[in-house]
């Protein structure tokens, strides 16, 4: 008999989990548009402090990224929620206390050598900026570094409440960063050059983050009983973390190579490409946070404490992908035909103000509708990538990642610069081809994901039918949503955007709720709201 509980009271427990996960991650990723369309009032999508200030930020988000949470969810979690199950809390905070004063050291020494050796930096990630922009990209990343450090710490704060379940907090916690820089931009961006205000921004930026540490660690330290902080690593549970850390921390690396590849590419292009791509991506993830990782989030400790025989932790295991598979898929595959049909009302709607301008919303959607290709994929693989992290095993993940890294990268230079030149293309539309091969070799990785997954577990039921029923559905609701192009609208983009969007979305759900529970579900929370 496994410790995972009746199915049913499990499938509850895990939904209402999910739930939590998804509502912090919908209020923070609300904020953080707020946070893009102020952006883009302010500097626009082909301005060199734009582009400046996108490309330095990803510089110290590389550190956060490795040392983030992806890394902490699939080696610390385990163990510490394992513990927990166990009863053991005097362990477990010895576990906590331990990896985040490793944690600390580490990253407060890459911090200080980043700040030093920030121009050579910029020349590997960003050697088409020269001049004044390449100055205040140098500038803007040695004033980012301290706060993705703090970031950091706020993920080792998400390991610990994720583990006691106490999801909201973790992830609703961004609120505050982008709020932090939301005020910094209404504060001085009236008064200051682009220039200025992205300097201004960069500290804002590390204000925030500190503040987002700040709100999560009362609550950790009521909640980790025994936690104390020390280097001793004589315990073999903080061994096995470690241990676990090093294949997740190098496969994270890898996926932060292609990120690196992609931005390098982009600012090969003309102005304008490095922003437009963040720009997309900020929209791109918010179905794979919302639909992607708060199942996976909620997932992995659920999955992590299952025990009992080996045949029992694979059933317990084949139960929770079915489930999640077909819950992602029926958010994700309407936001990806959404991404196709309709991504020049979706970045007009958020976007277009100020600076910003209707042709800088269709060039996003270029780029939005490259990567909706493979956002099906890469929101399955974090569901698949769970159950691995699940059964102790970091570096299958590990050599999938390098697989799909390699292809992003030859990939993305042939459709990135060669194949625009080739058909005759504005090099600036090069981003598009390079979000698109992304895509492909995201799908690659998900089906090697996929296959050794159920060579282990057994075979779990084809959500194949399913997702082509949805695809169906989806397709109706692109062509009447489409249908409505041609009545005259308000000019408004905002406006435009949602008298075409609703109308999408619910033909979508009242369709599919006639063979689906998840559309079934919401038609019903609906219905109780309008009445």
């Amino acid at each position: 008999m496994t410790s995972t509980g009746p199915p049913g009271r499990k499938r509850e427990s895990t939904a209402r989990l999910a739930s939590l996960v998804a509502a912090g991650i919908l209020l923070s990723r609300i904020i953080g548009l707020i946070r893009l369309r102020v952006f883009s009032h302010y500097f626009g999508l082909r301005s060199d402090a734009a582009d400046a200030f996108n490309q330095a930020f990803r510089i110290p988000n590389f550190l956060q990224n490795l040392f983030g949470e992806g890394v902490l969810s699939a080696s610390f979690i385990p163990v510490y929620a394992r513990l927990l199950a166990e009863g053991d809390e005097r362990e477990a905070g010895k576990v906590a206390g331990a990896i985040g004063s490793m944690l600390l050291l580490a990253v407060s020494a890459i911090c200080l050598i980043g700040v030093l050796i920030t121009p050579l930096l910029i020349d590997l990630i960003a050697p088409g900026f020269t001049g004044a922009k390449r100055e205040l990209t140098i500038r803007l990343v040695r004033v980012l570094f301290p706060g993705a450090g703090m970031l950091v710490l706020s993920a080792w704060c998400l390991g610990i409440l994720n583990s006691h379940r106490k999801l909201f907090l973790p992830y609703a916690a961004p609120v505050v960063w982008s709020g932090t820089m939301i005020a910094t931009m209404l504060l001085f961006g009236p008064r200051s050059t682009p220039t200025d205000l992205a300097v201004t921004l960069a500290w804002g930026s590390v204000a925030g983050s500190l503040l987002q540490f700040a709100i999560q660690a009362p609550v950790v330290l009521r909640l980790a009983r025994g936690l104390y902080f020390h280097l001793d690593r004589n315990s073999a549970h903080v061994r096995e973390v470690v241990k676990n850390f090093g294949p997740v921390f190098v496969s994270r690396g890898v996926v932060q190579i292609s990120a690196y590849v992609d931005a390098l590419l982009a600012s090969l292009l003309p102005t304008g490409a490095v922003t437009g791509l963040m720009n997309a991506q900020i929209i791109y993830v918010l179905p794979v946070s919302l639909f992607g990782m708060s199942v996976s989030a909620a997932e992995l400790p659920v999955m992590s404490s299952a025990t009992g025989t080996s045949e029992e932790i694979a059933a317990a295991l084949r139960a929770r992908l079915e489930s999640g598979l077909r819950h992602m898929a029926f958010f994700i595959v309407p936001s990806a035909a959404a991404f196709l049909a309709f991504g020049d009302l979706i970045a007009g709607g958020l976007l277009q103000t100020g600076r910003f301008t209707h042709r800088d919303a269709v060039y996003v959607w270029g780029i939005l509708a490259g990567s909706s290709l493979g956002l099906l994929a890469s929101t399955m693989g974090r569901l698949y990538s769970s159950a691995y992290y699940a059964l102790r095993d970091t570096r299958t993940p590990l050599r999938f990642a390098v697989i799909r890294v390699a292809l992003t990268t030859v990939l993305g230079y042939i459709c990135s610069k060669p194949l625009p030149l080739w058909l005759g293309i504005d090099p600036l539309w090069g981003v598009a081809g390079l979000t698109a091969s992304a895509g492909a070799a995201g799908w690659i990785e998900f089906i090697l994901l996929r296959r050794e997954m159920h060579r282990r577990v057994g075979d779990v039921p084809s959500t194949l039918p399913f997702v082509a029923k949805l695809w169906m559905v989806a397709a109706l609701a692109v062509a009447a949503g489409s249908a409505l192009r041609f009545v005259p609208l308000p000019a408004s983009p905002i406006v435009r955007g949602l008298a075409i969007l609703i109308p999408y979305g619910f033909i979508y759900l009242g369709v599919s709720a006639t063979f689906t529970e998840d559309g079934r579900r919401l038609l019903r929370r609906f219905t109780r709201l309008v009445r």
